[in-house]
Protein backbone atom coordinates (compact mmCIF):
# COMPACT_ATOMS: atom_id res chain seq x y z
CA UNK A 1 0.00 0.00 0.00
CA UNK A 2 1.61 3.32 -1.07
CA UNK A 3 2.11 6.04 1.55
CA UNK A 4 -0.25 8.96 1.77
CA UNK A 5 0.55 11.95 -0.48
CA UNK A 6 1.78 14.28 2.27
CA UNK A 7 2.24 17.23 -0.10
CA UNK A 8 -1.44 17.02 -0.96
CA UNK A 9 -2.40 16.71 2.71
CA UNK A 10 -0.37 19.81 3.55
CA UNK A 11 -1.96 21.76 0.69
CA UNK A 12 -5.45 20.81 1.85
CA UNK A 13 -4.65 21.87 5.42
CA UNK A 14 -3.31 25.24 4.31
CA UNK A 15 -6.30 25.91 2.08
CA UNK A 16 -8.71 24.93 4.86
CA UNK A 17 -6.97 27.27 7.31
CA UNK A 18 -7.08 30.05 4.70
CA UNK A 19 -10.82 29.59 4.09
CA UNK A 20 -11.50 29.43 7.83
CA UNK A 21 -9.60 32.69 8.37
CA UNK A 22 -11.41 34.39 5.47
CA UNK A 23 -14.80 33.40 6.91
CA UNK A 24 -13.82 34.78 10.32
CA UNK A 25 -12.79 38.10 8.76
CA UNK A 26 -16.38 38.97 7.76
CA UNK A 27 -16.44 38.61 3.96
CA UNK A 28 -19.04 40.09 1.63
CA UNK A 29 -22.29 38.17 1.18
CA UNK A 30 -21.18 36.84 -2.20
CA UNK A 31 -17.78 35.72 -0.89
CA UNK A 32 -19.39 34.24 2.21
CA UNK A 33 -21.56 31.90 0.11
CA UNK A 34 -18.57 30.79 -1.97
CA UNK A 35 -16.28 30.32 1.05
CA UNK A 36 -18.95 28.49 3.04
CA UNK A 37 -19.40 26.01 0.22
CA UNK A 38 -15.66 25.39 -0.01
CA UNK A 39 -15.43 25.05 3.77
CA UNK A 40 -18.21 22.44 3.74
CA UNK A 41 -16.32 20.48 1.06
CA UNK A 42 -12.93 20.67 2.80
CA UNK A 43 -13.94 20.04 6.41
CA UNK A 44 -14.88 16.31 6.06
CA UNK A 45 -11.48 15.68 4.49
CA UNK A 46 -9.23 17.92 6.61
CA UNK A 47 -10.60 16.99 10.05
CA UNK A 48 -9.55 13.31 9.67
CA UNK A 49 -6.16 14.45 8.35
CA UNK A 50 -5.61 16.56 11.49
CA UNK A 51 -6.68 13.65 13.71
CA UNK A 52 -4.32 11.35 11.82
CA UNK A 53 -1.38 13.73 12.30
CA UNK A 54 -2.14 13.99 16.02
CA UNK A 55 -2.09 10.20 16.26
CA UNK A 56 1.21 10.12 14.35
CA UNK A 57 2.72 12.49 16.93
CA UNK A 58 1.49 10.25 19.75
CA UNK A 59 3.10 7.24 18.07
CA UNK A 60 6.41 9.06 17.63
CA UNK A 61 6.38 10.03 21.32
CA UNK A 62 5.61 6.45 22.35
CA UNK A 63 8.48 5.16 20.19
CA UNK A 64 10.85 7.60 21.89
CA UNK A 65 9.81 6.29 25.31
CA UNK A 66 10.19 2.70 24.10
CA UNK A 67 13.76 3.46 23.05
CA UNK A 68 14.61 4.93 26.47
CA UNK A 69 16.47 2.93 29.12
CA UNK A 70 13.66 2.69 31.68
CA UNK A 71 12.25 -0.86 31.45
CA UNK A 72 8.82 -0.10 32.93
CA UNK A 73 8.38 3.01 30.79
CA UNK A 74 9.46 1.07 27.70
CA UNK A 75 6.92 -1.71 28.40
CA UNK A 76 4.10 0.83 28.71
CA UNK A 77 5.22 2.53 25.50
CA UNK A 78 5.31 -0.78 23.61
CA UNK A 79 1.72 -1.48 24.66
CA UNK A 80 0.68 1.98 23.46
CA UNK A 81 2.49 1.46 20.14
CA UNK A 82 0.66 -1.84 19.61
CA UNK A 83 -2.67 -0.04 20.08
CA UNK A 84 -1.80 3.02 17.97
CA UNK A 85 -0.50 1.30 14.83
CA UNK A 86 -3.79 -0.44 13.83
CA UNK A 87 -5.66 2.82 14.44
CA UNK A 88 -3.25 4.67 12.17
CA UNK A 89 -3.64 2.04 9.44
CA UNK A 90 -7.43 2.36 9.57
CA UNK A 91 -7.20 6.15 9.44
CA UNK A 92 -4.80 6.00 6.48
CA UNK A 93 -7.32 3.89 4.57
CA UNK A 94 -10.14 6.29 5.44
CA UNK A 95 -8.08 9.25 4.21
CA UNK A 96 -7.20 7.45 0.96
CA UNK A 97 -10.92 7.03 0.33
CA UNK A 98 -11.58 10.70 1.13
CA UNK A 99 -8.90 11.70 -1.39
CA UNK A 100 -10.43 9.67 -4.23
CA UNK A 101 -11.69 11.76 -7.19
CA UNK A 102 -15.33 12.74 -6.67
CA UNK A 103 -18.09 12.79 -9.24
CA UNK A 104 -18.79 16.47 -9.87
CA UNK A 105 -22.52 15.75 -9.72
CA UNK A 106 -22.48 13.90 -6.37
CA UNK A 107 -23.80 16.80 -4.31
CA UNK A 108 -26.70 17.48 -6.66
CA UNK A 109 -30.39 16.71 -6.23
CA UNK A 110 -31.87 14.24 -8.70
CA UNK A 111 -34.57 13.64 -11.27
CA UNK A 112 -35.85 10.09 -10.76
CA UNK A 113 -37.60 8.27 -13.61
CA UNK A 114 -39.35 4.93 -13.00
CA UNK A 115 -40.96 3.04 -15.89
CA UNK A 116 -42.81 -0.25 -16.06
CA UNK A 117 -41.00 -2.78 -18.25
CA UNK A 118 -41.93 -6.30 -19.24
CA UNK A 119 -44.80 -7.82 -17.31
CA UNK A 120 -47.91 -5.77 -18.08
CA UNK A 121 -50.03 -4.78 -15.08
CA UNK A 122 -47.65 -6.47 -12.64
CA UNK A 123 -44.75 -4.38 -14.00
CA UNK A 124 -46.77 -1.20 -13.37
CA UNK A 125 -47.54 -2.31 -9.81
CA UNK A 126 -43.85 -3.02 -9.25
CA UNK A 127 -42.91 0.41 -10.65
CA UNK A 128 -45.26 1.88 -8.04
CA UNK A 129 -43.54 -0.16 -5.32
CA UNK A 130 -40.13 1.17 -6.40
CA UNK A 131 -41.36 4.76 -6.48
CA UNK A 132 -42.71 4.42 -2.93
CA UNK A 133 -39.42 2.83 -1.85
CA UNK A 134 -37.47 5.86 -3.05
CA UNK A 135 -40.00 8.25 -1.51
CA UNK A 136 -39.66 6.53 1.85
CA UNK A 137 -35.86 6.46 1.51
CA UNK A 138 -35.84 10.20 0.76
CA UNK A 139 -38.01 10.84 3.83
CA UNK A 140 -35.65 8.82 6.04
CA UNK A 141 -32.66 10.85 4.83
CA UNK A 142 -34.43 14.18 5.25
CA UNK A 143 -34.63 14.89 1.53
CA UNK A 144 -37.61 16.42 -0.25
CA UNK A 145 -39.60 14.22 -2.64
CA UNK A 146 -41.90 15.68 -5.29
CA UNK A 147 -43.85 13.89 -8.03
CA UNK A 148 -43.41 15.78 -11.30
CA UNK A 149 -45.25 13.59 -13.81
CA UNK A 150 -47.07 10.26 -13.62
CA UNK A 151 -49.02 7.91 -15.86
CA UNK A 152 -51.08 5.46 -13.79
CA UNK A 153 -51.33 1.75 -14.58
CA UNK A 154 -54.63 0.10 -15.39
CA UNK A 155 -54.87 -1.75 -12.05
CA UNK A 156 -52.59 0.48 -9.98
CA UNK A 157 -48.97 1.50 -9.85
CA UNK A 158 -47.44 3.48 -12.69
CA UNK A 159 -46.65 2.97 -16.33
CA UNK A 160 -44.11 5.72 -15.79
CA UNK A 161 -43.41 8.38 -13.20
CA UNK A 162 -40.94 11.22 -12.88
CA UNK A 163 -40.03 12.69 -9.49
CA UNK A 164 -37.55 15.12 -8.02
CA UNK A 165 -35.57 14.28 -4.89
CA UNK A 166 -33.90 17.35 -3.43
CA UNK A 167 -31.14 17.15 -0.87
CA UNK A 168 -27.37 17.44 -0.62
CA UNK A 169 -25.67 14.26 -1.78
CA UNK A 170 -28.82 12.70 -3.24
CA UNK A 171 -27.11 11.84 -6.54
CA UNK A 172 -24.06 10.37 -4.77
CA UNK A 173 -26.25 7.65 -3.28
CA UNK A 174 -29.12 7.21 -5.72
CA UNK A 175 -26.98 7.02 -8.88
CA UNK A 176 -26.41 3.34 -8.08
CA UNK A 177 -30.13 2.70 -8.61
CA UNK A 178 -30.05 3.29 -12.39
CA UNK A 179 -30.79 0.10 -14.29
CA UNK A 180 -33.29 -2.70 -14.68
CA UNK A 181 -34.97 -3.91 -11.48
CA UNK A 182 -36.60 -7.36 -11.68
CA UNK A 183 -39.35 -8.70 -9.44
CA UNK A 184 -40.40 -12.32 -8.86
CA UNK A 185 -43.72 -12.82 -7.07
CA UNK A 186 -47.26 -14.17 -7.37
CA UNK A 187 -49.52 -11.41 -8.77
CA UNK A 188 -52.74 -10.70 -6.88
CA UNK A 189 -54.66 -11.68 -10.03
CA UNK A 190 -52.90 -15.05 -10.35
CA UNK A 191 -55.26 -17.79 -9.14
CA UNK A 192 -52.89 -20.73 -9.59
CA UNK A 193 -50.16 -19.32 -7.35
CA UNK A 194 -47.62 -19.26 -10.18
CA UNK A 195 -44.67 -16.92 -9.74
CA UNK A 196 -44.33 -14.24 -12.42
CA UNK A 197 -41.22 -12.30 -13.37
CA UNK A 198 -41.65 -8.62 -14.25
CA UNK A 199 -39.35 -5.65 -14.53
CA UNK A 200 -39.15 -1.89 -14.22
CA UNK A 201 -36.41 0.50 -15.25
CA UNK A 202 -35.00 3.24 -13.05
CA UNK A 203 -33.03 6.25 -14.30
CA UNK A 204 -31.40 8.66 -11.87
CA UNK A 205 -30.29 11.97 -13.39
CA UNK A 206 -28.48 14.80 -11.60
CA UNK A 207 -30.68 17.87 -11.41
CA UNK A 208 -29.01 20.83 -13.06
CA UNK A 209 -29.21 24.59 -12.86
CA UNK A 210 -29.63 26.82 -15.89
CA UNK A 211 -25.90 27.56 -15.82
CA UNK A 212 -24.99 23.88 -16.16
CA UNK A 213 -26.38 23.41 -19.63
CA UNK A 214 -27.50 25.85 -22.27
CA UNK A 215 -30.62 25.06 -24.30
CA UNK A 216 -31.08 27.39 -27.26
CA UNK A 217 -34.68 28.49 -27.95
CA UNK A 218 -34.35 27.51 -31.60
CA UNK A 219 -33.42 23.94 -30.61
CA UNK A 220 -36.72 23.17 -28.90
CA UNK A 221 -40.35 22.85 -29.97
CA UNK A 222 -43.05 23.39 -27.34
CA UNK A 223 -46.54 21.95 -27.89
CA UNK A 224 -49.58 22.23 -25.64
CA UNK A 225 -52.23 19.55 -25.49
CA UNK A 226 -55.24 18.38 -23.53
CA UNK A 227 -54.32 16.64 -20.28
CA UNK A 228 -55.91 13.30 -19.59
CA UNK A 229 -57.55 12.78 -16.22
CA UNK A 230 -59.24 10.09 -14.17
CA UNK A 231 -62.67 11.75 -14.43
CA UNK A 232 -64.74 13.85 -12.06
CA UNK A 233 -64.45 17.51 -11.22
CA UNK A 234 -60.69 17.71 -11.65
CA UNK A 235 -60.57 16.70 -15.32
CA UNK A 236 -58.60 19.23 -17.36
CA UNK A 237 -60.74 20.98 -19.93
CA UNK A 238 -57.95 23.29 -21.11
CA UNK A 239 -54.81 22.60 -23.10
CA UNK A 240 -52.53 22.74 -20.05
CA UNK A 241 -50.24 19.77 -20.75
CA UNK A 242 -46.86 20.65 -22.24
CA UNK A 243 -44.61 18.59 -24.51
CA UNK A 244 -41.09 19.83 -25.25
CA UNK A 245 -39.06 18.29 -28.05
CA UNK A 246 -35.31 18.89 -28.16
CA UNK A 247 -34.72 18.78 -31.89
CA UNK A 248 -30.93 18.04 -32.03
CA UNK A 249 -31.14 15.05 -29.65
CA UNK A 250 -34.70 13.91 -30.30
CA UNK A 251 -35.47 13.88 -26.56
CA UNK A 252 -39.17 14.42 -25.81
CA UNK A 253 -40.44 15.46 -22.37
CA UNK A 254 -44.03 15.91 -21.23
CA UNK A 255 -45.66 17.36 -18.12
CA UNK A 256 -49.40 17.31 -17.51
CA UNK A 257 -50.32 18.78 -14.15
CA UNK A 258 -53.04 21.47 -13.81
CA UNK A 259 -50.89 24.55 -14.45
CA UNK A 260 -49.48 25.12 -17.92
CA UNK A 261 -46.87 27.48 -16.50
CA UNK A 262 -45.73 24.87 -13.98
CA UNK A 263 -45.76 22.16 -16.64
CA UNK A 264 -43.44 24.20 -18.84
CA UNK A 265 -41.01 24.74 -15.95
CA UNK A 266 -41.16 21.05 -14.98
CA UNK A 267 -40.59 19.83 -18.53
CA UNK A 268 -37.60 22.16 -18.97
CA UNK A 269 -36.10 20.91 -15.69
CA UNK A 270 -36.39 17.27 -16.81
CA UNK A 271 -35.04 18.10 -20.28
CA UNK A 272 -32.01 19.82 -18.77
CA UNK A 273 -31.32 16.80 -16.57
CA UNK A 274 -31.55 14.37 -19.49
CA UNK A 275 -29.29 16.46 -21.72
CA UNK A 276 -26.79 16.93 -18.89
CA UNK A 277 -26.66 13.18 -18.25
CA UNK A 278 -26.31 12.47 -21.98
CA UNK A 279 -23.35 14.84 -22.19
CA UNK A 280 -21.79 13.32 -19.05
CA UNK A 281 -22.01 9.83 -20.51
CA UNK A 282 -20.53 10.93 -23.83
CA UNK A 283 -17.66 12.70 -22.07
CA UNK A 284 -16.95 9.85 -19.67
CA UNK A 285 -17.01 7.21 -22.40
CA UNK A 286 -14.59 9.26 -24.46
CA UNK A 287 -12.22 9.50 -21.50
CA UNK A 288 -12.20 5.83 -20.59
CA UNK A 289 -13.86 2.64 -21.84
CA UNK A 290 -12.98 1.11 -18.48
CA UNK A 291 -15.76 3.12 -16.86
CA UNK A 292 -18.31 0.64 -18.21
CA UNK A 293 -16.75 -2.07 -16.04
CA UNK A 294 -17.13 -0.12 -12.83
CA UNK A 295 -19.89 -0.88 -10.35
CA UNK A 296 -22.99 1.22 -10.91
CA UNK A 297 -22.04 2.51 -14.33
CA UNK A 298 -25.62 3.67 -14.79
CA UNK A 299 -26.19 1.61 -17.94
CA UNK A 300 -29.97 1.33 -17.95
CA UNK A 301 -29.90 -1.86 -20.05
CA UNK A 302 -28.21 -3.93 -17.37
CA UNK A 303 -30.25 -5.96 -14.87
CA UNK A 304 -28.96 -4.72 -11.57
CA UNK A 305 -31.24 -6.20 -8.92
CA UNK A 306 -33.85 -8.91 -8.30
CA UNK A 307 -36.58 -8.71 -5.67
CA UNK A 308 -37.80 -12.24 -4.88
CA UNK A 309 -40.95 -12.00 -2.75
CA UNK A 310 -41.58 -15.74 -2.08
CA UNK A 311 -38.10 -16.08 -0.55
CA UNK A 312 -38.03 -12.59 0.97
CA UNK A 313 -34.68 -11.78 -0.61
CA UNK A 314 -33.10 -9.01 -2.64
CA UNK A 315 -30.03 -9.71 -4.77
CA UNK A 316 -27.82 -7.02 -6.29
CA UNK A 317 -26.17 -8.72 -9.26
CA UNK A 318 -23.35 -6.18 -9.64
CA UNK A 319 -21.73 -7.22 -6.36
CA UNK A 320 -23.43 -10.61 -5.81
CA UNK A 321 -24.95 -9.41 -2.53
CA UNK A 322 -28.16 -10.99 -1.23
CA UNK A 323 -30.15 -9.65 1.71
CA UNK A 324 -32.98 -11.65 3.25
CA UNK A 325 -34.89 -8.55 4.30
CA UNK A 326 -36.94 -7.67 1.25
CA UNK A 327 -39.71 -6.07 3.31
CA UNK A 328 -37.27 -3.57 4.85
CA UNK A 329 -35.56 -2.86 1.53
CA UNK A 330 -38.82 -2.21 -0.33
CA UNK A 331 -39.85 0.06 2.58
CA UNK A 332 -36.65 2.08 2.08
CA UNK A 333 -35.36 1.18 5.54
CA UNK A 334 -32.61 -1.25 4.45
CA UNK A 335 -31.86 0.24 1.03
CA UNK A 336 -28.75 1.88 2.48
CA UNK A 337 -27.22 -1.56 3.10
CA UNK A 338 -27.18 -2.18 -0.64
CA UNK A 339 -26.05 1.34 -1.48
CA UNK A 340 -23.23 1.30 1.10
CA UNK A 341 -21.96 -2.02 -0.29
CA UNK A 342 -21.97 -0.59 -3.82
CA UNK A 343 -20.11 2.53 -2.67
CA UNK A 344 -17.51 0.38 -0.89
CA UNK A 345 -17.04 -1.78 -3.99
CA UNK A 346 -16.53 1.26 -6.20
CA UNK A 347 -14.04 2.78 -3.74
CA UNK A 348 -12.08 -0.48 -3.64
CA UNK A 349 -11.93 -0.54 -7.43
CA UNK A 350 -10.75 3.08 -7.53
CA UNK A 351 -8.06 2.42 -4.89
CA UNK A 352 -6.85 -0.64 -6.79
CA UNK A 353 -6.66 1.38 -10.00
CA UNK A 354 -4.62 4.09 -8.26
CA UNK A 355 -2.21 1.49 -6.86
CA UNK A 356 -1.74 -0.01 -10.34
CA UNK A 357 -0.88 3.43 -11.70
CA UNK A 358 1.59 4.14 -8.89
Amino acid sequence: MPSLPHDKLDALEKRFASVEAALSAGPSAEDYVRLSKEYAELEPVVRPILAYQKLQAELAEAEDFAAAGDRDMAAMAEAEIAALKPRLERMEQEIRILLLPRDAADDKSVILEVRAGTGGDEAALFAGDLLRMYQRYADLRGWTFGLLEASAGEVGGYKEAVASISGRGAYARLKFESGVHRVQRVPATEGSGRIHTSAATVAVLPEVEDIDIDIRPEDIRIDTMRSSGAGGQHVNTTDSAVRITHIPSGIVVTASQKSQHQNRATAMKVLQARLYEEQRHARDNARSEARREQVGSGDRSERIRTYNFPQGRVTDHRINLTLYKLDKVIAGEALDELIEALITERQAAQLAAMEDVS
